[in-house]
């Protein structure tokens, strides 16, 4: 327990969950996954513990991942993940009660907003409130968007993907993908599976990613070896992998991705389109580690891109200076329980 925290930020994300503290930062950075007894539904381990069993849990037991594609698969699971998580950060009191805030991808419906309020509000929290993730984002990515000028802001998570044009503390314009790290890791397990006839889980598939993974063709190939399993007789084989097999297997989610951003350029009024040419495009999240993705966005819209100073971060930070800073932000960009 980080004891006594009264305000809380929460990135509710679909691969990780981070939360962030008053006065104290990133205090916890846990996977979204959580180890279930089948026959009782009983919790037995939430974050790294469960992720650790993914696919190597014993008849009964199962580790899950409650959300998916940015919102709430399982509303139980995830509502005592969040308990168990707000507990460890703020404690189990009854009079201190902690205020969270929780980022929510754009464009979801009310339904979904309500399960996410809901879900929190169960864990023991004094008031809840939801924010957009690209406004988050932006908020810990430092960018001012207070001011009368156009800032754009592309957040690749694990499950969504949410790109924003913000000015005077809002949203002006924005589009929401079901394109993720959790998509590129499919893609990859994919054509593993297509080009070598070979089967690899998605936690190595990740790996693959992390450690050898460029989408620019002008980088030289790094290569990986691996043991994966045969399709034809299944056993285990020796696999070496190279970067241009990542280029290759993540091609057609980076054409929608990119294609979806550029849809959002072109309906941008023209003096926050002469803004965001000035001042680029920021890139946050997981995915925007990916190697060689930031250059790659940039031919393809023609804009300079930026990549925050610490992407994995900046959603959490953010909804925790929203939450600072209620008064400041454009009416209607902040949800919460009562406006449902």
């Amino acid at each position: 327990m980080f004891g006594g925290a009264t305000d809380i930020g929460i990135d509710l994300g679909t691969a990780n969950i981070l939360v962030y503290a008053k006065g104290k930062g990133i205090v916890l950075n846990e996977p979204s996954v959580v180890a279930v007894e089948k026959k009782t539904n009983k919790i037995l381990a939430v974050g790294t513990e469960a992720r650790d069993m993914l696919g190597r849990t014993p008849h009964g037991i199962v580790a899950v991942r409650p959300l998916r594609d940015g919102v709430i698969a399982n509303y139980t699971i995830t509502q005592k993940m969040l308990e168990y998580l707000i507990h460890k950060v703020a404690g189990k009191s009854f009079f201190f009660r902690p205020r969270v805030m929780t980022c929510i991808p754009v464009n979801i419906t009310s339904v979904e907003k309500r399960a996410v309020l809901e879900a929190t509000i169960q864990a023991g929290v004094s008031k809840t409130y939801l924010i957009e993730e690209p406004l988050a984002a932006a908020l810990g990515a430092g960018l001012d968007i207070m001011v009368p000028s156009g800032k754009m802001v592309v957040d690749i998570g694990g499950g969504t993907t949410d790109i924003a044009i913000l000015s005077l503390g809002g949203v002006v314009d924005s589009d929401s993908v079901r394109i993720g790290g959790d998509k590129f890791d499919e893609a990859i397990v994919r054509y593993i599976k297509k080009e070598y006839n070979c089967l690899i889980g998605e936690t190595l598939a990740e790996k693959i990613k992390v450690e050898i993974g460029n989408v620019d063709p002008d980088v030289p190939d790094k290569t990986m070896d691996l043991t994966a399993q045969n399709t034809v007789n299944g056993m285990p084989v020796q696999l070496t992998v190279s970067s241009k097999d990542v280029r290759e297997a993540l091609s057609e989610s980076l054409d929608s991705l990119f294609g979806r951003i550029r849809s959002v350029l072109e309906k941008c009024p023209p003096e926050l389109s002469a803004d965001i040419v000035a001042n680029g495009i920021c890139l946050t999240g997981g995915g925007a580690l990916l190697g060689g993705l930031a250059h790659m966005l940039s031919e393809n819209t023609g804009i300079k891109v930026i990549v925050a100073e610490n992407p994995l971060d900046c959603v959490a930070v953010g909804t925790g200076k929203a939450l600072e800073n209620l008064d400041k932000l454009r009416p209607g960009t902040v949800f919460s329980n009562a406006m449902f």
